[in-house]
């Protein structure tokens, strides 16, 4: 359904797929069978051409070209209707799916910008490393992400409905007495967004948390290489007598890899934190 949605929208503006075609309707000569009598076909013709009975060779002609042309006609609608299954398969999904999925013109601009940065940050966290890996809570980040996505944008989806019938009201232009109900409906609609918006700030937090703990964890494994090759250096510095010009840097390797780890521990906990928020 996510790689069919211009189909979508057609299917919820109303159209539906053509009936498939029954396959007696199909039926046409045979390519081969067609291929294999045309020799005998213009044999045939020819004899009749050269012979007093040349009226039946133009007869015998116009025939056989009309019979190829209804070939290659049936052809053309066979290939025309190979992508009918498909289409039959996704209205039957959208039929099944009805109200369970939505689409980019379910969302006004506004909405589909709010949209768009949860989306952003949910995606942050499932393509981390530092969830793969297991040290923040994968399965439930596997869970809970996609149900508050959907949740997001779903009343995403009714408050662009609700906005775009108020500002249709609007431009018909609203009798005084009626201003005062309007404003209400004005501060409902504004506070609902916010609402909204406070959800995807929360989830850009717990991506930024976890961005943090990506990035730690980057570095960590970038200073555990070098500290893997680190006797190699010392061996050369030995071997070239130059152990005593040794520079600080390199001794201070595994102190750096101590503060990474802590920094990786920290943006974690963080991040866990962050999560327990979303669940509240």
């Amino acid at each position: 359904m996510r790689a069919n949605a211009p189909l979508l929208s057609r299917i919820k503006a109303g159209w539906v797929p053509p009936a498939e075609v029954a396959p007696a309707r199909r039926r046409t000569p045979s390519s081969a069978l067609l291929l294999a009598a045309t020799p005998v076909v213009i044999a045939l013709m020819a004899v009749l051409l050269a012979s007093r009975y040349a009226a039946a060779g133009f007869v015998l002609l116009g025939t056989y070209v009309f019979i190829v042309l209804v070939k290659i006609a049936s052809m053309s609608e066979v290939a025309e209707d190979d992508h009918r299954p498909q289409e039959r398969a996704v209205y039957e999904q959208a039929r099944w799916y009805d109200g369970r999925y939505l689409l980019p013109e379910d969302f006004d601009p506004e909405a589909a910008a709010v949209l768009a940065r949860a989306q952003r940050a949910i995606g942050t966290v499932l393509r981390s490393h530092v969830n793969a890996e297991g040290l923040l809570d994968d399965a439930r980040n596997a869970t809970m992400l996609p149900a508050q996505e959907w949740e997001i944008a779903r009343l995403l989806a009714k408050l662009s409905a609700l906005r775009l019938e108020h500002r249709d009201l609007l431009a018909r232009g609203i009798a005084p007495e009626v201003a005062a109900v309007i404003e209400p409906l004005e501060r409902a609609l504004a506070g609902s967004e916010a609402a909204v918006v406070a959800r995807v700030e929360a989830l850009e937090r717990y991506a930024g948390h976890v961005a943090e703990a990506e990035r730690a964890y980057h570095a960590r494994s970038q200073i555990e290489e070098l500290r893997a090759r680190l006797p190699r250096y010392e061996e050369l510095l030995a071997e070239s007598g130059a152990d005593k010009l040794a520079v600080p840097e390199i001794d201070r390797l595994s102190q750096d890899a101590d503060v990474l780890e802590r920094t990786l521990r920290r943006s974690v906990k963080s991040a866990h934190e962050a999560f327990r928020y979303l669940e509240s």
